[in-house]
């Protein structure tokens, strides 16, 4: 039985303000909802509406992109008229689109739908980026990283809870779990609407720009590493189950148990090592860190196919606590660069810019892997390792460049203008 003090470490719930608890609280139901849709969505749209996986595979694809648009303008809208106004819209706007699948009867109605789903979804993510950063005040990767401890548990929960629907495999019953997902989101809102306080538009500097992250070469640069990066969330989503499938005598249960690991780790480590990263340069160096445990767990992943029977599922849960550990360092890092180098006046560009680059990446993933690495067997593995450590060297130096074209302009806001709006202390600085 888990301690009560060990329970308040894991989810740093008690050092939340009031704010951040009802944000933490909104993404926790949000995210059991997701857990409960995501995991028999596939057999829904497969097994109940009888669309073939090919178009369904094809609708996805084609929402996901199109919902990459929404990145930017929503976060401009947040930046303008304040984050809790567009996040609140896109949560009501995905409870609809959720609700609506019920309805769905052929491919254009699934593909419009999905599309809906992923343009709310995006807009919400970069309103989300933007509340996150005001809540989260001085700290607010520190803040997402406790919340992604919870977002890890909901996820998990409703995994678990979507075992019902699977298990009865009626359409009435998958009907449910879509109809709980879209309520989750509706109570999300309502969370939001009445813990999270409506933050006002911050101070602008009169050379600001609606598209001025897209000038921001450095940080432009670091979303597309961390786009890269990402492609490790893959690897064990996707990648290793197909591996140990194809080419191992592993028993079957080992996917679920090295998923299982997968979130444990996250869940039991984010908050603590999410709280040691606390400014770009230290993000810089997680990722770096990153890099090299993923140059550790690639090999071992691939080893599983050598070993034993009753060895590959050992191996493979030590690759994936290894990987898992990598995962943690490596978003810690992203979210301190991420929110640090974004100016405060325009959080909700940035982090909707920074949302399409993961975004982006995570889409290519699944291309990518199946072909790239299970084309080449084992050196296709050795070769993503190496990709991971590349990718993570280029962390420090790309932080630095930043940092360096960082110097105050004329006309900026200054920092207790900002600060004052924001309702917190002046940030520290970058380099501090």
């Amino acid at each position: 039985m888990i301690g009560k003090r060990a329970r308040l470490r894991i989810s740093g719930l008690p050092r939340s303000s009031g704010p951040q608890r009802a944000l933490i609280v909104a993404s926790f139901v949000s995210r059991v909802g997701n857990g409960l849709f995501n995991t028999a969505a596939m057999l829904y749209f497969t097994l109940v509406v009888h669309l073939p996986a090919v178009q369904v595979g094809l609708g996805l694809t084609i929402a996901g992109l199109v919902g990459l648009l929404a990145g930017i303008p929503a976060g401009n809208l947040a930046d303008r008229y304040g984050p809790r106004t567009v996040w609140l819209t896109a949560a009501m706007a995905q409870a609809v689109t959720m609700a609506a699948f019920v309805l769905i009867d052929g491919w254009a109605t699934f593909t419009l739908i999905a599309t809906l789903d992923r343009l709310a979804a995006t807009a919400g993510n970069a309103a989300g980026g933007a509340l996150i950063a005001r809540a989260g005040g001085e700290r607010p990767a520190a803040f997402r990283a406790r919340l992604r401890t919870f977002v890890n548990i909901g996820v998990v929960l409703g995994t678990l809870g979507a075992a019902f629907a699977v298990t009865v495999d009626t359409r009435a019953a998958y009907t449910v779990l879509i109809l709980a997902n879209a309520a989750s989101f509706a109570g999300a809102g309502l969370i939001g609407l009445v813990g999270v306080p409506n933050y006002q538009p911050l101070p602008r500097p009169e050379e600001h720009r609606r598209w001025a992250v897209l000038a921001d070469r450095p940080y432009v640069t670091f979303t597309a590493l961390y786009g890269a990066m990402g492609l490790q969330y893959q690897t064990v989503a996707l990648l290793l189950p197909i591996w140990l499938a194809a080419h191992t005598d592993a028993p079957r249960w080992t996917v679920a148990a090295v998923n299982a690991v997968n979130s444990g780790v996250c869940i039991l480590l984010q908050s603590r090592i999410g709280s040691r990263v606390e400014t770009p340069r230290q993000g810089g160096r997680a990722f770096r860190v990153a890099g090299l445990l993923f140059l550790v767990s690639c090999p071992l992943m691939a080893l599983t196919a050598d070993v034993p029977a009753w060895v590959a599922p050992v191996l493979a849960i030590l690759a994936v606590c290894i990987h898992s550990l990598g995962e943690v360092w490596e978003s810690s890092g992203g979210w301190t660069i991420a929110f640090d180098l974004a100016p405060d006046h325009a959080q909700g560009q940035y982090q909707g810019f920074f949302g399409i680059g993961f975004n982006a990446g995570q889409a290519l993933a699944p291309a990518v892997l199946t072909t790239a690495v299970l084309g080449l067997g084992h050196a296709g593995w050795l070769l993503l390792g190496a990709f991971f450590a590349a990718v993570g060297a280029a962390g420090p130096p790309v932080v630095a460049w930043a940092e360096r074209t960082r110097r105050p302009h004329p006309g900026t806001a200054g920092a207790e203008e900002v600060s004052a709006a924001r309702g917190t202390p002046p940030r520290r600085s970058a380099g501090s």
